[in-house]
């Protein structure tokens, strides 16, 4: 059964930012396909909601407190998941973000600090769960969370923008040195509904011009990735690797815009 290739059966999958939003959807819709999952992200409360979640799915799962800045926290999430499931099979670099500031207002720290929370992170923990992933299941799988602001120019988005084109591009670097035993893709995200964009979503007129201007016209859900990311994760793509797939409702351009003032 085709089905069947989009299982992942007693997989054990570390899903950083797994506590709303994308993070937490894409935990779900692993536990539903047979994963045991590692929920990682700062907030207690909300990686023990997800992780219970995955339990009622009948799925094992880990509620691991992380700051993904902080490498010694990410060896850490690596030593505690290889603890408590002797294994690693999948890695989603979900955690990341940076909200959109002038170039001119950014300071030096400041763009150093968006690199960290989108690049670092995700290399160190690429880093070191691969040894883990080869020495315990024979390979792996990274998928690495990406955004389509890293491929569309936007004022406002010098740090968050030029991260995520560094997330996508690593991505690529990464592949044929893992490759054959462990693949590496990474999903660059159009406008999805989340937390993130709540503040902006709230605003119908902001809503309708993001809808207009998609041209599927409608803001993408969290299933819309998380579906992806089960495809990704999954031996259905096994003859995929180093790729950089937009799930964004067929944008070309920035959906909507945040005003700049001139020089």
């Amino acid at each position: 059964m085709i089905l069947d290739l989009f299982k992942v059966i007693d997989k054990v999958a570390i899903v950083t930012g797994a506590g709303r939003g994308v993070g937490r959807g894409i935990a779900v819709a692993l536990a539903e396909v047979g994963a045991d999952v590692v929920c990682a992200a700062r907030s207690v409360d909300e990686i023990e909601a997800t992780a219970e979640t995955v339990r009622g799915l009948g799925r094992r799962a880990l509620a691991v407190p992380t700051d993904v800045t902080d490498r010694a926290q990410l060896e850490a999430l690596v030593e505690a998941t290889m603890a408590e499931f002797g294994r690693i099979d999948i890695v989603v670099n979900n955690a990341g973000g940076w909200p959109p500031q002038p170039l001119l207002r950014t300071s030096e720290r400041a763009f150093e600090q968006a690199f960290r929370f989108n690049v670092t992170s995700a290399f160190l923990m690429t880093r070191f769960a691969v040894p883990k992933m080869i020495e315990t299941a024979g390979g792996g799988v990274i998928i690495n969370i990406s955004s389509r602001a890293g491929s569309m120019v936007q004022s406002g988005f010098t740090s968050y923008g030029t991260s995520k084109a560094a997330l996508s591009f690593m991505t690529r670097q990464m592949a044929p040195e893992l490759a054959p035993k462990v693949r590496v893709n990474a999903i660059e995200l159009g406008g999805v509904e989340t937390d993130a964009l709540a503040s902006v979503l709230t605003d119908d007129t902001v809503r309708r011009q993001l809808e207009d201007n998609t041209p599927m016209r409608r803001v993408g859900q969290v299933e819309d990735i998380a579906a992806f990311a089960v495809y990704l994760a999954s031996p259905a793509s096994s003859w995929v690797t180093g790729k950089v797939f937009e799930i964004d409702g067929g944008v070309e351009h920035p959906a909507f815009t945040i005003p700049a003032d001139p020089l």
